[in-house]
Formats: C-alpha cells, structure tokens, sequence
C-alpha cells in the first residue's frame, strides 16, 4: 500500500498555461468538487485530486518574475491568461532565474513589454545549478513550458530532471519523448515522462482529429483540408518566427495525418499557428476547412470555427498528465507512459486514436488505484 502524500512539481517558464494550471490547483478543492465538478477529466487519478499538487520550484526568464513569489509571478505581464480563481495564497515559492539558451526570440524585443518578454539581468544558471535546486525542493516532478522553438532549452531541462531524478512531462513541440535515446535514458533511470506537445481539452487539434476519424470510420474521402489558429498570447507571438515552427507544424500535422484512413499529400494538409493578433490576447480562435467525398464521389464541404480560452484548456489535460505521471513514479514505473502520452499529446513516440488512447488511459489508471493510497 502507497501512503498518499502531495504531488510536488517544478516548472520551466511561469506563462498563461502554468499560471491556468496553478489557478487550477487552487479553484478545484475538495468542497468544491464535492459539489459539482466542471472541466475536469477525472476528479481523482489513483487517490489524487487536483488540490493535491504543489509547486516546489519555478524557472522563468522575465525580470517581472524572477525573484517573485509563483502566487504572483503567474498574474505578472506578459501573462494575459483569463484569472478563475484570485485566491492564491502565497507560496513561499520565489521563481529562479532560469536558462535561457535558445529560448528567447529576437524577434520578441521589438514589440512593446507588456506584450513580450523582458529578460532579466540575473546570471543565468548552470546544470548543476538547477539540478540542485530540484533537489532542495524536493520537487517529484519537472513541467517544461518553455516557448515553441526552444529545442536547446528543452533538451537542457530534460537532462536536469534525469540528473536530478525526477519524472518529466514535456508539454511543447521539442521532440523529448519521442526521441529513442531519451526514452530509453529515462526508462533506465526509473524515471517516467510523459509528451511531446500537450494536446488541449478541447481544442483545434482534438477536433480536428476527431472529425477526421469521423470521415474515416463513415467512409468519406478526405481531400483537402486546412487548421488555421489566431491567438494574442506571448505563445502566437513567439511563434511569428518561422524558423521556430518546424516542430510545431510537424507536430500538428502529424497528430491529424495519423487518424486519416489515407495519409494525405503533403500539399492538401496545411495545420499550423496563421497569425498573431494582439488584442485576441488569451483567446484562440480556430478555423477547420475539410473537403471530402461521400457516397457516389459526390462533393461535400465542412467548416467549422472554435474559440477557446487557450491557456485554461491546456491545463484542463496538464492537470491529469501530472497525475498520471506521479502514479508512475509511486508504482516504479520508468520511460515513456504511452497511453498517457498517446491521449494527453500530439506528437506521442506511438500514435493511436483517440478511442485507443483513452482506454488506455483509463486501463493505465485502474492499473494502479486499487493498490492506492491511505490518507
């Protein structure tokens, strides 16, 4: 029998979706939930709520964070996530200076600072350095929130929670999970990561595959077809650099190829961030074109619009990855988490479908909560 205590976890960049996920933390208490339960998946994981989880450390860049309580650091500029929940009550928890590599766009400096980063003038930490404050916080697991593009800074981020031995959950299009050598370091150190690039709880990506499982299941032809994403945040900002996106694209692209009964041409699929329009702030606003052919190669056409607060909605599916991932760390389990990463991520080391993923998800979890968890 495991004797349940919290969920004590790191993140790498204080922005819209780990301050959604800290509002979480808090708005989802026990009362709460006793009472009705609105957006979460599961209101237990093997005996853990979302009241459970605690941030022991942080990692941000932005000189209105770092050196500031995580209470406050989420509400800072350039944060324009939505605030659900105000009652944060101090944590005790100052964010660090994090390491910045290739983690800032140039780009960014020339858009005024309440919409961009402000990088702070503290020295930037070495591997030993944040390795050994995941020690002193005691922290279980690390959750990598950098910004699209950072490939050195994720890589950098991973080998610290193999070197500090902690559990790894990869919420951005950097191939971590998904990468051979790394999975298998993580599975030889007994340490559990779940990724690559958190898939939302309702949004373009889910839908996109959803309907386009749809199309295959009822024997529609898919054509062509299109997702397009405007947004506000420091996300679609930052991704205004093209040469940050190559991940991301293959990312979406392939989560979408990857449920089409006939892979498409490369140019009749285009599924990427479109444009940056600051005043949508934390709002994401989706377009989804299909073109197909039903019966008798007759034409049909489907369009649809999504407007989702983005940074929430991320949380939503952040909130359950944490959970799943500490189950794994309770019961020994190392490496890739594949029900996991295949239901909460795009770019899985393994893809399925969404039915597929989510049984074995629900397997994964009632795998472990028998043996769970006196409190």
């Amino acid at each position: 029998m495991k004797t349940k205590g919290g969920i004590r976890i790191a993140i790498a960049g204080v922005g819209n979706c780990a301050s959604a996920l800290i509002q979480g933390i808090h708005y989802y208490t026990p009362a709460r939930c006793r009472e009705e339960v609105v957006g979460l998946m599961h209101e237990s994981v093997g005996g853990y709520r979302p009241s459970d989880i605690q941030v022991v450390a942080a990692f941000d860049i932005d000189a209105r964070k770092v050196g500031t309580d995580v209470s406050r650091a989420i509400f800072a500029l350039p944060n324009c996530v939505k605030t659900f929940e105000q009652d944060i009550p101090e944590s005790g928890v100052t964010v660090s200076m994090g390491a910045v590599l290739d983690g800032l766009s140039e780009h960014m400096a020339s858009y005024e600072p309440h919409r961009t980063f402000v990088l702070a003038d503290a020295a930037q930490p070495t591997k030993a350095e944040v390795v050994e404050e995941l020690r002193r916080s005691g922290a279980q697991i690390l959750l990598n929130y950098l910004p699209v593009g950072s490939e050195q800074a994720a890589r950098f981020y991973a080998e610290c929670a193999l070197e500090a031995g902690v559990g790894f959950i990869n919420n951005i299009p950097v191939f971590i999970a998904s990468d051979p050598d790394f999975a298998a370091r993580f599975a030889a150190r007994g340490l559990p990561i779940i990724g690559d690039d958190i898939k939302s709880q309702l949004g373009a990506t889910i839908v996109h595959r959803v309907l386009t499982d749809l199309f295959a299941k009822r024997g529609v032809k898919l054509l062509r077809t299109y997702q397009l994403n405007t947004g506000g945040n420091t996300d679609f900002l930052n991704m205004k650099n093209q040469e940050r996106l190559v991940s991301k694209k293959t990312s979406k692209t392939e989560a979408v190829q990857a449920v089409a009964k006939t892979r498409m041409e490369n140019e009749h699929i285009h599924v990427g961030p479109s444009d940056y329009v600051p005043w949508q702030n934390d709002n994401k606003v989706c377009f989804v074109r299909m073109e197909g052919q039903i019966f008798g190669n007759v034409p049909m056409e489907l369009e649809l619009r999504l407007s989702v607060q983005d940074s929430p909605n991320s949380a939503g599916v952040a909130i359950d990855m944490v959970r799943c991932c500490k189950l794994a760390l309770d019961h020994g389990i190392g490496g890739v988490l594949a029900g996991p990463s295949a239901y909460f991520c795009k770019h899985p080391p393994v893809q399925y479908t969404d039915d597929e993923a989510h049984e074995m998800v629900e397997a994964f979890i009632e795998a472990y909560a028998p043996e769970a968890v006196i409190a």
